[in-house]
């Protein structure tokens, strides 16, 4: 199952270091937007879901210099996944309730909820994916055309048929197929090397 992204030991390290700001920048940069979309999508509104990133980096803050790998299978992105799960549940212990009861509004909030901590698991790992290909993309968009990107956009983020996309851009079906292929070819690059740079 895929997971929060991958931190490079040299950042946690770095991160424990108070002084080092451009680390801890870095460290905020890469993991703020995952958590905040885990907060909305579990049903909080925008100000909760940013107190509730404040309250999970300040409490990294606080823990990261005491944080020790217990063995090699010890993952920081798990003690952070973790962190940021009990976070999320104290959140909705804490909500107010409403002082109207029921309705169809209340129930569809309450069926939207996932049900264990399995549920939350799959969403942070979702989420995690979402924002690695975004950060993935924004790098490759810029170094393509944006015609190029446009065809990779439409047949395979939008699921046109190639056809229907070569005639929209004015292009013959075969240069579709070869931008599509270009760019998804440079994202699985750059996927791979901001995984061994630890981004």
């Amino acid at each position: 199952m895929t997971e929060f992204p991958q931190t490079r030991s040299s950042l946690i390290a770095q991160v424990r270091s108070p002084e080092d700001r451009e680390s801890w920048d870095q460290f905020v940069i890469i993991y703020r937007p995952v958590i905040y979309r885990m907060a909305r999508r579990r049903g909080l509104q925008d100000a909760d879901a940013q107190d509730l990133v404040q309250t999970v980096l300040m409490r990294v803050a606080r823990a990261i210099p005491s944080w020790e790998r217990s063995g090699p299978e010890t993952k920081f992105r798990h003690w952070l996944r973790r962190v940021t799960r009990n976070a999320i549940a104290t959140a909705f212990s804490r909500k107010p309730r409403d002082a109207a009861a029921g309705g169809t509004e209340m129930l569809d909030l309450l069926a939207e909820q996932p049900a264990d901590a399995a549920d939350i698991e799959r969403e942070l790992a979702r989420e995690s994916m979402r924002e690695r290909y975004l950060r993935t993309a924004s790098v490759v968009k810029a170094e393509v055309d944006s015609d190029t990107w446009r065809a990779f956009e439409l047949t395979v983020v939008n699921r046109l048929p190639c056809e229907e996309v070569a005639s929209q851009l004015g292009k013959s079906v075969g240069a579709v197929y070869a931008a599509r292929g270009r760019v998804m070819r440079r994202l699985r690059d750059q996927a791979q090397r901001m995984k061994e740079s630890g981004i």
